[in-house]
């Protein structure tokens, strides 16, 4: 797997470790690029002493209140004071230092913009918006530089800056949304799975139960003084009680028998769910000539190689690949599942792996686990085309 496919952080959700987090400030302090005019006002040495180190002070405390408002927001918002708090901070550092360092600190009006639509409701950032932006043209008339280089150069930034932050901000809630409807689906889904299995056991034994019952009691009352009429009714007991027995086990094993087509559509389902991004076969059409059994075989590696790739693996992208190939050794079915998570110095053999090695080879097939740090985990299954 490359490093081209991992996503900067999940879309409405905080990163999950330091790498993440690390790239997500890179992709927002990309943006601090317009500060290098204030910057740049700073170096020339033109003020006083005082009035550098002043500038530098509110340059820093600007640019970190900044970060930890766009930063956090997205994904754990802050209060309604604590956000109103932080943009009247902002806005007074770009007041204070437009007013008395010069006219290219202006350019902190284009962050207060761009802070307040990726903060404030719609309602309140069509209105925040124009208003930071008239702010800074007004008080480009009153600084001492030459205004007109400055505001209308800003202007246009301030406004496309601060209504695209609204359109991401609306883009993370409704993330946020369908991912909390996805979970909500997935648990009614298996609210109803599990009613189902209630409502067929309890068709299954709610009649034999009844009947041992009933048996049971007659064979109690006619033990003193029938005892032959109760060995009778004990057979029967016996009778009705296997047959039960086989009855679940009909039932149970239907539920457990896993297709490779359902297993790819579950694997779809909880990678989307848990955030990693699915690239997986459109059909999963099994090719003639398999042996009976392979399908369900490579059903149960797509089942336990996505278990594993959604609770430990850490990964951003899963890809699953199904294709018919010509080796030497013959014509084989391959089933590969990689991810670009942590991966592992070394292939540890569980009872998962066993237990789908010792699948595979009932069908003569082969399972090739192959981990490399920090680079992902492989598993592929391969099944002999008769």
């Amino acid at each position: 797997m490359t490093e081209d496919h991992k996503p900067v952080a999940p879309i409405g959700r905080p990163p999950e470790n330091r790498q993440e987090a690390l790239r997500k400030l890179l992709w927002i302090g990309i943006w601090l690029a317009f500060l290098g005019a204030p910057v740049s006002d700073l170096l020339k040495r033109e003020h006083t002493t005082w009035a550098t180190a002043l500038g530098w002070l509110a340059l820093v405390a600007f640019v970190a209140v900044y970060l930890a408002l766009v930063f956090r927001h997205t994904a754990r918002p802050f209060a309604r004071a604590t956000v109103a708090s932080i943009l009247v901070f902002l806005t007074g550092i770009a007041v204070v230092t437009s007013l008395t360092l010069d006219a290219p600190w202006l350019v902190l009006f284009v962050y207060v913009s761009v802070g307040c639509g990726a903060v404030l409701p719609l309602s309140l950032a069509r209105w925040a918006i124009p208003g930071a932006t008239a702010a800074m043209a007004l008080i480009g008339v009153t600084t001492r530089g030459d205004w007109g280089d400055f505001v209308p150069g800003l202007a246009i930034p301030a406004l496309l800056g601060g209504f695209a932050m609204t359109g991401v901000r609306h883009l993370v809630r409704t993330t946020v949304e369908l991912r909390q409807a996805r979970a909500t689906v997935a648990q009614l889904a298996a609210n109803e799975e599990r009613l189902r299995l209630a409502r067929d056991l309890h068709d299954l034994l709610g009649h034999s139960l009844s009947l041992i019952t009933l048996k049971s009691e007659l064979a109690g009352r006619m033990l003193p003084a029938h005892p032959d009429q109760a060995a009778q009714q004990v057979a029967d007991i016996e009778q009705v009680s296997r047959q039960a027995l086989v009855d679940v086990r009909e039932a149970v094993t239907g539920y457990r028998r896993a297709t490779l087509p359902g297993e790819l559509a579950g694997a779809r389902t909880a990678l989307t769910a848990a955030g990693v991004a699915a690239d997986l076969p459109v059909t999963a059409e099994l090719p003639p000539g398999l042996p009976p059994g392979a399908g369900e075989a490579l059903a149960w590696v797509v089942r336990e190689a996505v278990t594993n790739v959604v609770r430990h693996s850490g990964a951003r992208r899963c890809v699953i690949t199904l294709g018919v190939f010509q080796s030497l050794d013959g014509r084989f079915l391959e089933l590969k599942i990689a991810d670009d998570g942590r991966g592992a110095s070394a292939v540890t053999a569980g009872n998962g792996l066993t237990g789908l090695a010792e699948r595979l080879s009932e069908v003569d097939g082969k399972l090739e686990p192959m981990a490399q740090k920090g680079k992902g985990f492989t598993l592929t299954a391969r099944v002999p085309l008769l």
